[in-house]
């Protein structure tokens, strides 16, 4: 009796298994092929190469100052030594402070990509969801971004479709 209700489940289970349509999209092709991102990423990377020189000047500033400080410590007084001792700390999370500001989970640099990404992201997300629509797909993976997905077949990859839908055919 046990047999026959497994047997019964596991064919109700692959009916219903079988009715789900899926596809797959390779995100980091379709984002290279996708002018907008790649002018994103130039954006990102010269705010985030003239932040880090700002930063870099201050941690320099601060090595300056405390070479300066080993050349003179045997001249200075206590007072003096812990004005410069004080002095360099500062700078020091001077530039501490600022790296956080720039590039911290939720710095300058997390803000700006998330305001220049997120419509890339919004409009790639609703040319897949029309696509999904349309085609009745169920579910949608990303090959790119999954390491458990061994073969694909390409059959069932839509990205070149996706990229025509955002006006970009290949």
């Amino acid at each position: 009796m046990k047999k026959i209700i497994m047997l019964c489940l596991f064919a109700l289970v692959a009916t219903g298994a079988s009715a789900q349509k899926f596809a797959l999209i390779d995100m980091e092709y379709i984002l290279k092929n996708v002018p907008a991102y790649e002018r994103a990423n130039e954006q990102l990377n010269q705010v985030s190469k003239k932040w880090q020189a700002e930063v870099e000047a201050l941690n320099n500033e601060a090595q300056t100052l405390y070479k300066n400080y080993q050349n003179e410590v045997v001249f200075l007084s206590q007072e003096q030594k812990k004005s410069k001792q004080e002095a360099i700390m500062k700078k020091e999370k001077a530039a501490s402070d600022l790296k956080k500001k720039y590039f911290g989970p939720e710095g300058e640099l997390f803000k700006k990509r998330e305001s220049l990404m997120t419509p890339i992201q919004e409009e790639i997300y609703n040319a897949v969801k029309d696509i999904s629509d349309m085609r009745g797909y169920s579910l949608v993976l990303d090959r790119s971004s999954d390491a458990g997905i061994i073969f694909a077949s390409p059959k069932v990859d839509i990205s070149n479709e996706v990229l025509a839908k955002l006006g970009y055919a290949n």
